[in-house]
């Protein structure tokens, strides 16, 4: 009989050793010195294997009765994402999740990430990229939605994305605000996520609590551009200066040894 019972046990403990290296999440928003940003760390078998950071914040349309209590109209709700959040998550090879819960689970943000191959004119190359979005809110909830229309619970999701696309072993860089849009189960709404400050890495991490090398966003970069370029044309400029004083320089030199040609010809019998 205890024999029976042994695989069982073994299965249980397997279970249960798996859950908790699934759970082994640390957030680490406090400290942030922005208090609108969030650091979620999710650690596997005592090693990091995923790091976020970023500000994120939602805004979610929903229906109001007009003054009339006869038409309908529609108000807009903006939902931060809180500093006190829950979080758990799950590294894997190729796939990794991390999901945000705050205000008692009246909110929740899940965010898929996937690593792949492609093949490029360099030959196979791999990235990792923001594949899927889930954010659950529920409209009864009344700390950002006052009086909504048949309040409950909705989720919005994304359709065929493909965001923060990074090369594998790198860690994702924006600073700038981007906005990705998510369809809502309330009527198709559209439900604005916005992201900013963000640094992020769901694979491959060498380092515990350490980014890998970063890898910046196209408008980071064009931003980074405009702020050297002209340092860069400004030492252009200073070269060239510089250059033409040398040569004014030398060539005032040399002509100065030189004899003077008189211009006037009665001039030549005086020379010898």
């Amino acid at each position: 009989m205890a024999a029976g019972r042994l695989p069982g046990l073994l299965f249980l403990l397997h279970a249960a050793a798996r859950l908790a290296a699934e759970q082994e999440v640390e957030n680490l928003s406090g400290l942030s010195p922005n208090p609108e940003k969030d650091i979620f760390v999710v650690r596997e078998n005592r090693t990091t294997c995923l790091m976020a950071e970023f500000a994120a914040k939602f805004v979610v349309p929903y229906d109001v009765w007009a003054s009339n209590y006869v038409d309908l109209i529609t108000e807009q709700a903006d939902i931060p994402l809180s500093r006190g959040a829950e979080m758990k998550g799950k590294c894997g090879t190729n796939e990794s999740e991390l999901e945000i819960s705050w205000l008692e689970r009246a909110y929740t943000l899940k965010l898929f990430f996937l690593k792949e191959g492609h093949n490029t004119s360099r030959g196979p190359e791999a990235f990792w990229r923001l594949s899927r979005i889930q954010f659950s809110y529920d409209t009864s909830e009344r700390t950002y939605f006052k009086d909504a229309v048949s309040p409950g619970k909705h989720t919005a999701s994304s359709h065929r994305l493909s965001a923060l696309v990074t090369p594998a072993g790198k860690s994702y860089e924006c600073q700038a605000q981007q906005t990705i849009s998510l369809i809502s189960s309330d009527h198709q709404k559209s439900v604005q996520l916005l992201l900013s400050e963000v640094r992020i890495q769901p694979f491959d991490i060498t380092a515990d609590f350490v980014f890998s090398e970063e890898h910046k966003c196209p408008v980071d970069q064009r931003e980074q551009l405009e702020e050297t370029l002209p340092l860069i044309l400004g030492l252009i400029l200073g070269l060239v200066i510089v250059i033409t004083l040398c040569v004014y320089h030398i060539h005032h030199k040399l002509t100065a040894n030189q004899v003077q040609i008189p211009r006037d010809r009665s001039q030549y019998k005086h020379m010898g």
